[in-house]
């Protein structure tokens, strides 16, 4: 079953860019069955419990693996060894599992080592609808004679800098969710993209460029949407200087 990132992907690509489910398919890598699914349906995740969780052969071997993919990477191209030539050696230590589990182990293993000098950025000028800012902001506010510490939510169209501000008790995930809906009905509409930091409630795991783990529930709500979300390189505030002003 698609992941929700997927799922969010099919939404954006069918409702917002307006594209045919052929080119969905061959863009995305997914069956027409699935596309379907997803646009017919309205969900932004589907649930899915595997009965028998298979344990791979490879499990054990990938800490020797990954030593053989880094050191033949290290070589000069006439040096390299062939991927098979990697398979023999790992059989050698003992490895009883088949070919086509170390070939797309180091697929994957090649396409995260590509990643780490991946460079990306966040433009400064922004088309009508492209984009919008999210943050928190803590205020100290007087309510009832008492001074408490209230979280503000802040929601900024980056083209127009139109402002939405909402102020809540904590930033728990359910008042960063409603802080969105309330903003999408001031605006009368959605961006195409919303930029964030790494706040807990929206990111779980850092990697390096653009590329996050992303809450599941998080991205559901960006799927219901049709947003795409954006994160910034951590410490690096003014990739949303609006929001942050």
């Amino acid at each position: 079953m698609k992941g929700v990132d997927t799922i969010a992907r099919i939404r954006r690509e069918f409702f917002t860019r307006g594209r045919a489910i052929k080119d969905i398919v061959r863009d995305l890598h997914v069956s027409r069955n699935t596309v379907r699914k997803v646009i017919r349906s309205g969900a932004t995740a589907f649930a899915y419990e595997r009965e028998v969780q298979p344990l791979p052969k490879l499990g054990p071997w990938r800490d020797d693996l990954d030593r053989m993919l880094t050191t033949n990477a290290g070589r000069s191209a006439r040096e390299r060894l062939r991927l098979i030539r990697i398979y023999e050696a790992l059989r050698g230590l003992g490895y009883e599992g088949g070919y086509d589990a170390v070939r797309r182990y180091a697929k994957t293993w090649k396409r995260e080592r590509a990643s780490l000098t991946a460079q990306a950025f966040v433009p400064l000028s922004f088309a009508p609808g492209e984009a919008y800012q999210f943050d928190w902001s803590h205020e100290i506010v007087l309510i009832g004679g008492t001074t408490v510490t209230v979280k503000v939510a802040h929601v900024r169209l980056c083209h127009s800098r139109m402002l939405f501000v909402r102020a809540y008790p904590r930033e728990s995930q359910e008042m960063e969710f409603d802080a969105h809906d309330r903003a999408f009905a001031f605006f009368r509409g959605t961006c195409q993209r919303g930029i964030y930091d790494n706040m807990k409630t929206a990111v779980e795991t850092i990697f390096v460029g653009r590329e996050r783990a992303y809450n599941r529930r998080f991205l559901q709500m960006c799927s219901h949407y049709l947003v795409d979300p954006v994160a910034c390189t951590p410490a690096s505030g003014w990739e949303k200087g609006q929001v942050e002003n």
